[in-house]
């Protein structure tokens, strides 16, 4: 099997085997190795949070979509949430955010890109989305300077996964206030797909990737980092959207769990377990 495994996925083989995978597949975790999805950057975040959600023995994680306009990732995000938590069990609650009448206007400061955006691009038709959304799915509409800290104030699942697609630099630090408003809930590794990073007019002085390097310098004890390894076991190790995963790290969270694991004990029986 493992060498047929590796034909399979040598090409021009795997083409074909991509195929029916894509559309006879029903385990999630071949789905994903395979990428053989629309969005394979959400399945992945979305499976990599349940997983850890598992590591941590937690029952039930947030995912989250920012930027959701026509409303076709987020209907995704709701797919793959269901098919991750029958395989997983791990109960996946999802949320998108919007201002659902589009972008809110650039700055004229460059870091927003404001030649390249302009208010009210995508904007979103509220009726239609809403009467494909399940009863998993919320949307919280609104300005994400007012709607993120009222998330953190209430009871919610640890965040697993978050999908920034939100354009600007300006918006982008307001998401990321999620891993720092006092009261967040977390898992240990939060897993992140930045959209706007690999364009022509992408740069680390703007935008998205600022944001990153502006949080990481403001704060201590939780790091944004590329997803290292990412690529590891996957089909197609080529494929642009890998270069936009990220994870955010507690260090904090990661602390506490190595001082509150019991002691190891050497009954010589070999290694630490």
């Amino acid at each position: 099997m493992p060498l047929l495994r590796r034909i399979l996925e040598e090409p021009p083989f795997r083409l074909l085997t991509y195929l029916v995978v894509k559309h006879f597949a029903t385990s999630i975790r071949t789905i994903d190795r395979w990428g053989a999805v629309g969005r394979p950057h959400y399945l992945a975040g979305v499976l990599g949070a349940a997983d850890q959600a598992l590591r941590e023995n937690v029952k039930e994680i947030s995912v989250f979509e920012f930027g959701v306009a026509g409303g076709n990732g987020l209907v995704a995000l709701q797919t793959y949430a269901d098919a991750v938590e029958r395989e997983t069990e791990v109960k996946i609650r999802v949320f998108g955010f919007d201002t659902g009448v589009g972008l809110p206007e650039p700055s004229k400061d460059y870091r927003d890109h404001p030649d390249q955006w302009r208010v009210g691009d995508y904007e979103m038709d509220v009726p239609t989305l809403k009467r494909r959304l399940t009863r998993r799915t919320e949307l919280r509409l609104g300005n994400i300077r007012e709607t993120v800290p009222r998330f953190v104030s209430e009871t919610n699942p640890p965040m697993g996964f978050i999908a920034c697609d939100v354009d600007l630099y300006s918006s982008t630090t307001e998401i990321l206030r999620l891993l720092s408003l006092p009261g967040k809930r977390m898992l240990r590794r939060v897993f992140m797909y930045f959209d706007d990073i690999d364009g022509v007019v992408n740069h680390r002085f703007a935008g998205e990737l600022l944001a990153i390097q502006e949080f990481n310098d403001a704060n201590r004890l939780v790091k944004i980092d590329a997803w290292r390894g990412v690529e590891r076991e996957r089909v197609f190790i080529d494929r642009p959207w890998l270069k936009k995963m990220f994870i955010a790290h507690d260090l904090e969270a990661i602390n506490k769990a190595v001082l509150d694991r019991p002691p190891f004990r050497d009954f010589g029986l070999g290694t630490r377990p």
